[in-house]
């Protein structure tokens, strides 16, 4: 099932409409990443039930992303992703008109949980069919490239974006133009990638082993520590991310009972994060590439987890101790769009520390992605109202030593 056709030598060529199907649709998923947190505060509710709106978003996004991979093995990556288009599209209008729309904080918590099934589907579901189309040597290169594309969409254009926008049509129509960009890019994806090769034999297995199948994507968590340690790297790699969009706004825009909002603009608070997620596109690109050099887990725990609880305490202390300085804030930015992409290679980790049940392993690889959307703004909403924001910032550096420490015992066999 590999294919060696590669653009420029290492991006697969039967998979680029994917990449770019990946950054449209994702930039409709992020318009509302740099500003939701706020806005629903805007409406009258508290920082803490801004925080659970998250919190539960993120718990179903890591249901749906554990399913994803096992869930695209075994009816196809392309079905899979159709689901999960379909499945974003309607419940963001629900979310609009019934949670939005109406001001109703319950259907605001059931919509947008609903919706945090969708993404996942349409994007890890991809995963699948990059590891099914790409030779082991090269899988670390080909998501650098898929992380490119994911930080193009979800941190770039759905950053930069509403920041522009929001102060002309408002931030209630913004999230309704973001429904375009998802049809958009779900289009793109079931036209352009309907006759890539997939592997269909899990296809054809009795409803039994198809069941049985799913499960290993629980038990392998159990069977191999290796896999587990690394889930809980994974996690952990992107945790601050969601949480910085949660609580970086409170500490940078807006006032609470805890912190004082430093001067800066909505607008200027969403051009740091883009900026952030900017370099990210060519972080995740050199850091793919240099993965296959360096020894994926060696870049992981000096690049990525220390060199990201270096960024994490500097983009709290750098404005603290700066104030409403918009550049001085930009330099932590760019310093955590370099450590986060540097855990590009732990894909290729799960892939080769389960050859023979990749599907499961990269599930488990998905599952942990998705966590980070729940533990994330779930640090947050836990820390904030106990100790400030500073408390959430320094346990975000706390699980990045961590899971430093996690790599020493992760042993993996690295083709090269």
């Amino acid at each position: 099932m590999k294919s060696q056709k590669l653009l420029f030598g290492f991006m697969p060529s039967s998979l680029v409409w994917g990449y770019i199907a990946i950054a449209i649709f994702m930039a409709g998923d992020g318009f509302e990443a740099a500003f939701l947190s706020k806005f629903i505060t805007d409406m009258g509710f508290s920082e803490a039930q801004s925080g659970l709106v998250f919190t539960i978003y993120g718990l179903m996004v890591a249901i749906s992303a554990w399913c994803s991979g096992v869930v695209a093995e075994i009816i196809t990556p392309q079905k899979a992703m159709f689901i999960g288009f379909i499945l974003w599209s309607v419940m963001h209008v629900c979310f609009m008109i019934f949670g939005i729309g109406m001001g109703s904080y319950p259907l605001m918590v059931i919509c947008y949980g609903i919706r945090g099934f969708g993404y996942p589907l349409f994007l890890y579901s991809f995963v699948i069919l990059i590891i099914q189309n790409v030779d082991k040597s090269k899988v670390s290169t080909a998501m650098g490239w898929f992380w490119a594309a994911y930080s193009i969409g979800f941190g770039v254009l759905g950053g930069f974006l509403p920041g522009y926008i929001n102060p002309i049509i408002g931030e209630y129509n913004t999230l309704w133009m973001a429904l375009g960009w998802v049809v958009v890019g779900g289009l793109i994806s079931l036209i352009a990638l309907r006759n890539v090769k997939t592997d269909i034999s899990k296809e054809k297995l009795s409803l039994k082993k198809k069941t049985e199948e799913l499960s290993r994507a629980i038990t392998i968590l159990f069977s191999n520590k290796h896999i587990f340690m690394s889930a809980l790297v994974r996690i952990i790699n992107t945790t601050p991310i969601f949480g910085f969009a949660v609580v970086m706004p409170w500490l940078l825009v807006g006032k609470n009972v805890t912190d004082h909002g430093l001067g800066f603009t909505k607008t200027e608070w969403q051009n740091i994060w883009t900026v952030f997620m900017f370099v990210t596109i060519f972080t995740n690109v050199m850091w793919g590439i240099l993965g296959d050099y360096i020894g994926w887990l060696r870049q992981a725990r000096w690049f990525g987890c220390i060199g990201g609880a270096i960024a994490c305490f500097l983009f709290y202390y750098i404005p603290i101790t700066f104030g409403h300085n918009y550049w001085m804030v930009m330099i932590p930015a760019v310093l955590f769009g370099f450590t986060v992409a540097a855990f590009v290679p732990m894909t290729a980790v799960f892939a080769a520390l389960e050859p023979h049940h990749q599907g499961a392993a990269i599930s488990i690889y998905n599952l942990s992605a998705g966590l980070s959307n729940f533990v994330g703004p779930g640090i947050a909403t836990i820390m904030v109202p106990l100790f400030g924001i500073i408390g959430a910032i320094w346990c975000y550096v706390g699980l990045y030593i961590f899971a430093a420490i996690l790599t020493l015992f992760i042993k993996v066999d690295q083709p090269r």
